[in-house]
């Protein structure tokens, strides 16, 4: 029963250890770290705490989990510069599509023949002077909705 109990004991030992790191100073300067300072040399404290079940209660992760997080963040970071890029398109989009905008209500207003070609039969054909007010109005739309 005496030995279950010192098995027990020394067992139980590495899990309650919270040894303080001492600094050994020995003869000739020799400087040492232990936990206990052998006979012959001097102890100072460095005021580290030697707590080993601290560190086991924060695991590391495993090297598959490093490269999963690895490759989430450069997935991420792939989405976010594709959204970039898009959001610049978008903007250079919206810009020629303001300049033209623009300059075609520009056209209309200046009174110039603007000429079409007839879907239905490919003829050239002009705008009528009753419809350009019309285009107008939806040319100064175009504008403003890609000029904003």
């Amino acid at each position: 029963m005496k030995t279950l109990l010192a098995i027990l004991a020394v067992a139980a030992l590495p899990f309650t250890a919270h040894a303080q790191i001492m600094k050994c100073v020995g003869a000739g300067g020799k400087i040492e770290f232990a936990a206990a300072c052998p006979p012959g040399t001097k102890a100072e404290s460095t005021g580290i705490r030697n707590n080993p079940a601290a560190a086991s209660a924060s695991p590391q992760k495993t090297l598959a989990e490093r490269d999963a997080d690895f490759k989430k963040r450069q997935l991420e970071q792939k989405d976010a510069s594709k959204k970039g890029e898009e959001k610049n398109q978008e903007t250079a989009d919206r810009k020629q599509n303001c300049e033209t905008a623009q300059t075609y209500l520009r056209s209309l207003q200046s009174g110039a023949r603007i000429g079409k070609t007839d879907p239905a039969t490919g003829e050239r054909v002009f705008m009528e002077d009753s419809d350009r007010a019309a285009e107008m109005a939806r040319a100064q739309r175009a504008a403003d909705t890609n000029c904003k």
